[in-house]
């Protein structure tokens, strides 16, 4: 018997990156797993892609209205939900000075309000069956590299908002912890490089090279590396855990910059 053998799954941001792992690995895991994402085409292709019966569902996680008829569509088809996990997310740069107020609100909108959406509508039925919810934040909550205002302001609010919810929902059995990636080979990753670079296909491979090596253990993580942490900690496993940030960044919180000359 599998470990997740007659569970059901919602992930959000489930199209791509570190969202499309995990829901392959909840999936392979015996889930029933559905992923939610913003474009149709991309969320069908993911779904199809991932096999094993996922199902794909288009919604705007930033959206009431759409969120709450989502989990009600899941929990109508699959009998109710025992696994939350909220990867949607976006990125834009700039300092508090640089940052436009739409920048602002588009980022905590998505990223902030469309966990807190999700996490709101799936509560109700993660009670009656003391299930999880995982959240994906960043190393970025704990410290910041330049530029990323909104971002970091958004990954912060999100462990603090996990912590709310565990405390909250204990008494109910619902577990709330958050998984603080490092740096990923993503979509989102790979648009930064491409961003930053020189446009080339070496200049893009060059500064991931170079992020990685930032981290102690030399390179940047694998999205199924990521997938593993959330994986655990939905699964019952993990069923003393409970308000936990927990890193999954190849060491590079536990480093400082200053280093003794060799």
């Amino acid at each position: 018997m599998a470990e997740l053998d007659g569970k059901v799954a919602l992930v959000t941001g489930g199209a791509s990156g570190i969202g499309k792992a995990a829901a392959r690995l909840l999936a392979e895991r015996g889930a029933r797993v559905t992923i939610c994402g913003l474009d149709r085409a991309d969320t069908e292709e993911a779904a199809a892609d991932i096999g094993q019966g996922v199902r794909g569902q288009v919604a705007d996680v930033s959206d009431e209205t759409q969120v709450e008829a989502l989990l009600a569509e899941i929990v109508e088809g699959d009998g109710g939900l025992d696994i939350l996990v909220t990867a949607a997310g976006i990125q834009r740069y700039g300092s508090a000075v640089d940052t436009t107020g739409a920048d602002w609100d588009e980022v905590l909108r998505v990223n902030l309000k469309g966990t807190f959406l999700p996490v709101k509508y799936a509560l109700p039925h993660l009670r009656t069956c003391r299930g999880s919810v995982v959240i994906v934040s960043s190393v970025q909550a704990f410290v910041t590299q330049t530029s990323v205002a909104a971002y970091t302001a958004s990954k912060g609010a999100l462990n603090a908002f996990a912590r709310s919810v565990a405390i909250d929902e204990a008494q109910y059995g619902v577990r709330a912890n958050t998984v603080c990636p490092g740096s990923v080979d993503t979509p989102m990753l790979r648009m930064a490089a491409r961003r930053f670079s020189d446009g080339s296909g070496a200049g893009e491979q060059g500064l991931v090279d170079a992020w990685g090596r930032t981290h102690p253990l030399g390179r940047v993580a694998r999205a199924e590396e990521v997938a593993e942490a959330i994986a655990f900690l939905a699964g019952d496993r993990a069923g003393f855990i409970t308000g936990v940030s927990l890193p999954v960044d190849g060491g590079l919180l536990a480093a400082v910059a200053v280093a003794l000359p060799e």
